[in-house]
């Protein structure tokens, strides 16, 4: 990296001058995952790069994910071990190199119980064990995903105090990859991307694509302009086919709950108990920071217009507290529902029954007005879908640029080998923590920003000063998460709102 990865309105006002006025290489179009991947594999190649989104970075699915970097257990339960294969060398990558102050280990229970059923309870360990083997052949070592082994009874109970200890005949234990956060992830490239020279705007929203570059227009002074460039790629996500006609899409919706982690026992592993009668689809309850537990997820048709953000529906919510109460000694009420939300996910409409039946893997299509088009996959494969985005638009725009080079690059913050941190801001910003909590002007920059949230003053700051955010709601929502949580956003928003205030101020 030879940039900045300081991300702010000032550079914002700077870079989006300069993009009007020159011809880029590559014009991205979509601020979630695969769109600030596709910024970063092709600015990491030297070439001239502008992202534009029309809301914040990370404001569609990319934050409504269940937060697991997984290897792809579902897909061998589908059989689909190619997509498995993929998201385990992805997996492998993001964890030892790209990304592991961001990951970490996370503890995977199937208990054996009334709950899980023989076959259920066979094809997961077996499920568990394949796994096992794709990790092997990833590279990973044991040491970062331990493999998967039985335990006792007791010792499921000691992991999730609130399991049904009747009839339970111990589980089997195994380990995957949990984000600390997916906006984080999300913002973290975008930054890494800045570092190498692309050009990172929001609230830019691109209205009309074609083969060498976009009409858009600016949401904060309402004026609208071309963008040229050499080559452009769609990664909108859910929203493709708005800008590129011969796209099918069929959206689905999966939802989450947000739960005090004290509501189970302040488990250590996460849940993991199947669908009624399926040994590919799942519940689980997966502890998160903040102290919190998420429940996810569905997988529901989403047809018609593509909402701004997607809503639960009160069914998916009983749905998911109906599956994991199978498994608890006490069964989990409605009111302890702390919060909820649902991403949709970009899913290419293949004529499938239903859309648990299609196809994780990801799309990269040249569309007839001359742009690329990447859609599908997994947040986990972002980094691969990126790749292959880059590597067509460089081979319709004849750029001269050599092979990718994210496989081995590390993101902005990474550490090598991580000690177990003592802080959670640790876990959101490694290398970068002390100094978020050094540079900060605002007063008292370690205190909390409101009793219970452990979110720190100067973190608020940093996401103005550093991290493109541009409102209050850009930070509770989007680099912190306090906002999941309505109450917690209730109690934070005054005290944050006088931060970016001040530090937009300082700004300007």
């Amino acid at each position: 990296m030879t940039g900045s990865p300081m991300l702010n309105a000032v550079r914002r006002r700077h870079e989006l001058a300069l993009a009007a006025e020159q011809e880029a290489d590559l014009l991205v179009v979509g601020g979630g995952i695969t769109g600030a991947g596709v910024a970063l594999d092709a600015a990491s190649r030297g070439l001239s790069v502008v992202l534009v989104e029309a809301e914040d970075l990370a404001f569609g699915t990319s934050r409504f994910s269940s937060k697991l970097v997984h290897g792809g257990l579902r897909y061998l339960a589908t059989g689909d071990v190619s997509t498995a294969r993929e998201s385990a060398l992805e997996r492998h990558r993001l964890m030892t190199c790209i990304a592991p102050h961001l990951i970490r280990p996370m503890a995977q229970l199937l208990p054996f119980s009334p709950a899980v059923s023989l076959r259920q309870r066979a094809t997961g360990a077996v499920g568990f064990a394949l796994g096992d083997l794709l990790r092997v052949r990833a590279g990973t070592p044991r040491s970062t995903l331990p493999a998967p082994r039985p335990i006792r009874a007791r010792t499921a109970l000691d992991m999730v105090p609130a399991l049904d200890p009747r009839r339970l005949r111990g589980a089997v234990l195994a380990a995957d990859g949990q984000l600390v956060d997916d906006a984080r992830l999300v913002v973290a490239v975008a930054r890494s991307a800045a570092a190498h020279g692309a050009r990172i705007l929001t609230r830019v929203r691109a209205l009309e694509l074609h083969r060498s570059g976009a009409r858009v227009a600016d949401a904060l002074s309402g004026e609208t302009f071309d963008l040229r460039a050499k080559a452009v790629v769609n990664a909108t996500g859910v929203w493709a086919g708005d800008l590129d006609g011969a796209i099918r899409m069929r959206p689905s919706r999966g939802t989450h709950l947000v739960l005090d982690a004290d509501a189970l026992g302040d488990p250590t592993a996460a849940l993991t108990i199947p669908h009624p009668g399926s040994v590919s689809r799942f519940v689980f309850a997966l502890p998160q920071q903040l102290g919190r537990v998420v429940v996810g997820l569905t997988d529901e048709e989403a047809p018609g217009p593509v909402p701004p953000v997607a809503s639960p529906t009160e069914p998916e919510i009983r749905f998911l507290l109906e599956t994991l109460n199978r498994g608890l000694r006490t069964p989990l009420r409605r009111d302890q529902v702390r919060g909820a939300f649902a991403g949709l996910r970009p899913l290419v409409d293949t004529g499938a029954a239903t859309t648990a039946d299609v196809s994780r893997r990801h799309l990269v299509a040249v569309s007839d007005g001359g742009f690329v088009t990447v859609l599908g996959g997994k947040l986990t494969t972002y980094r691969r879908m990126a790749e292959d985005a880059v590597d067509r638009a460089i081979s319709i725009a004849s750029l001269s640029a050599g092979p990718s080079r994210t496989g081995t690059l590390p993101l902005i913050g990474a550490i090598a080998a991580p000690t177990p941190p003592a802080r959670t801001i640790d876990w959101r910003y490694g290398a970068e923590a002390g100094r978020i909590l050094a540079r900060a002007r605002c007063a008292d920059p370690a205190q909390h920003i409101a009793p219970g949230i452990e979110v720190t003053r100067a973190e608020i700051e940093f996401a103005v000063r550093a991290e493109g955010a541009l409102t209050v709601d850009d930070v509770l929502d989007r680099r912190t998460r306090i906002g999941l949580v309505d109450e917690d956003r209730a109690r934070a928003h005054d005290e944050v709102a006088v931060i970016v205030e001040e530090a937009l101020a300082e700004l300007a």
